[in-house]
């Protein structure tokens, strides 16, 4: 693969999760501080990286579904997205290890995922 290939990397949590429960469970002044820190990790990390970061991307809000049913209001664990550049999938996971989503915040995981270019007719 050239360096040219997109990944997208979605970022996972729960609301009702152990991590989620222990977050809200700490003192407002400790979990503030862990924020400040989070966020600070948070631009750290995409500054070391922002050379083969594609779309900064950010937090997702509320999820609506569309289906044949119709438009429903839906929960998931997807809290937020960015899409990088990288040589191999492996090298793309690589950039989000111990990243501050669940190192310092309560998220749970990231996946990353090529992004294939759409067939030709």
């Amino acid at each position: 693969m050239s360096t040219e290939h997109k990944f997208l990397a979605v970022y996972l949590g729960s609301m009702s999760g152990e991590k989620m429960k222990a977050w809200h469970a700490l003192p407002e002044a400790e979990r503030k501080a862990r924020e400040r820190e989070g966020m600070a990790a948070w631009h750290g990390w995409v500054e070391k990286h922002k050379a083969v970061i594609v779309e900064l991307g950010g937090p997702l809000g509320k999820t609506r579904r569309i289906d044949a049913s119709g438009i429903a209001e839906i929960s998931n664990a997807l809290t937020g997205f960015t899409v990088v550049r990288a040589a191999s999938q492996e090298e793309a996971a690589k950039l989000f290890e111990n990243h501050p989503h669940f190192a310092i915040f309560p998220g749970e995981a990231i996946e990353v995922m090529p992004v294939l270019a759409i067939p030709q007719m």
